[in-house]
């Protein structure tokens, strides 16, 4: 019954599981972070080439076409 007690407090007393939990909620946050900034930036770099390809088009008789990202 001894045993049976100390176990009982050993499983009580045990955090790792709780750590576990802890440490995946933080990397599901870094995640979700780093996605959002990813995103952000290809959106400001996609804004940035259309706005030059804006510029550009009719400039020295080539064309620009900021949907395929081609020009000539």
């Amino acid at each position: 019954m001894n045993k049976l007690m100390t176990m009982a407090r050993q499983f009580r007393d045990d955090e790792n599981g709780a750590a576990m939990v802890e440490y995946s909620i933080l990397v599901g946050i870094i995640a979700g972070a780093a996605i959002l900034a990813i995103l952000a930036i290809g959106f400001w770099v996609t804004g940035r080439f259309t706005g030059l390809c804006t510029k550009l088009d009719g400039k020295a008789g080539g064309t620009c076409k900021a949907a395929n990202g081609t020009g000539s």
